[in-house]
């Protein structure tokens, strides 16, 4: 399916315009040289005259379990160790958490590891344990972390994070087993984990605030407690602090969906409801951000560039916006290669994603299905190859 060139096809080159000069100041040459490498990049929120680095789609990627049936996820990372594939299933849910089924009344193993060229499944476990797993981290020992997003009735699970071995050990847990609250060491519905590079651990937390799109609507969040903020913790689970709340100011979130340290020790957070990458400093000082990504639910940082996945534009949210993957360089605001979506009807124009990514070491990209797209992906995971 093509996408209409009404979509703002000169964004980019309007933005270089103006930072350029405009005609009768001297620039006009420097405008029209820059309009002309506007062009030559393509439309980053179309996507339309990007290349596409991974162009061959497996669908329903990754083997099942005898028996089960895929649930939603968003959530898929790379072992740092032998570069295989770790991500985890919502236990055959359908939805993003408080559906029907979940992981609490079906307990199955939800967190999978997978040979990233076959898709055989080396490893599974965590059964019991999660009623909505919403985040995965793999860290440099190759122990797996689990945000558990959201509680069971009975109040006795989730909203917590669990740290496993890579053989399933369950090693630590943070949070109050199904107590949801704004307190220090306490989530409210946590969406990622990430350790740092000294080992200390951090959480993004608060979930609804992608919803708030009026002053009254956040000020109503803060009223009732709701959260949006990173909790930092030492590397043993001591609180040591948190940052954040509800908004659009620089470091505020309206759900801060996914985290990722990149190489210069720099905290990334996807403002998935701001539209926008939030950069940090380990102790949360705000550094700068990145607007051209999208609607952000999942990102990952290989070789000094950006992958991004949009699962969220949509129609009446953030409009002409197209899902699918951006890619770009680390160190720019600058779109410089796009996945497509799978197209949905009723998505006009815009498709739908996963929430979810991950980037092997021959720059395979793997998609994390959540609610809007997991029955055109048919199955929880997709493999974007190279070649």
């Amino acid at each position: 399916m093509s996408t209409p060139r009404i979509l703002l096809p000169t964004l980019g080159a309007a933005l270089l315009l103006t930072a350029c000069g405009s005609p009768g100041t001297g620039a006009s040459a420097q405008s029209a040289a820059s309009t002309a490498q506007a062009s030559a990049m393509g439309n980053p929120i179309t996507g339309e005259g990007l290349p596409n680095p991974a162009p061959n789609v497996t669908r329903n990627w990754g083997e099942l379990p005898a028996g089960r049936t895929w649930g939603t996820t968003a959530g898929i990372d790379i072992d740092p160790k032998d570069g295989h594939v770790w991500a985890y299933e919502r236990c055959a849910a359908g939805t993003a958490g408080g559906g029907p089924v979940d992981c609490d009344n079906n307990p199955v193993d939800p967190i999978f590891k997978f040979d990233r060229h076959t898709g055989k499944v080396l490893a599974n476990f965590g059964k019991g344990i999660m009623v909505t797993p919403h985040g995965i981290h793999v860290d440099r020992d190759g122990n797996v972390w689990i945000a558990d997003f959201a509680g069971n009735k009975e109040g006795t699970k989730g909203h917590q994070v669990h740290k496993f071995s890579p053989k399933g050990e369950k090693l630590l847990s943070l949070g109050i087993a199904g107590k949801p609250g704004n307190a220090d060491g306490q989530f409210n519905q946590p969406n990622d984990v990430v350790t740092g590079p000294d080992g200390s651990i951090y959480v993004s937390d608060g979930h609804d605030g992608q919803g708030m799109t009026t002053i009254k609507a956040v000020e109503e969040g803060i009223k009732r407690g709701a959260t949006a903020r990173v909790s930092k913790f030492t590397p043993d689970g001591k609180f040591v602090k948190s940052w954040g709340g509800l908004g659009v100011r620089h470091g505020e979130f309206r759900t801060p969906h996914a985290l990722m340290f990149d190489a210069k020790g720099r905290l990334w957070v996807a403002d998935r409801g701001n539209h926008r990458l939030e950069i940090f400093d380990q102790d949360g000082k705000y550094l700068e951000s990145r607007y051209m990504y999208g609607r952000i639910s999942g990102f990952f940082i290989k070789d000094n560039l950006l992958y991004a996945i949009d699962s969220e534009s949509g129609p009446y949210n953030h409009v002409n916006w197209r899902n699918g993957v951006r890619i770009g360089p680390l160190d720019e605001d600058r779109i410089t290669a796009f996945v497509p979506p799978f197209e949905r009807e009723d998505r006009v124009y815009q498709g739908t994603a996963g929430e979810g990514i991950a980037v092997d070491a021959d720059g395979n990209i793997y998609a994390a299905e959540g609610p809007n797209s997991i029955r055109q992906a048919g199955g929880a995971f997709t493999k974007y190859a190279v070649k």
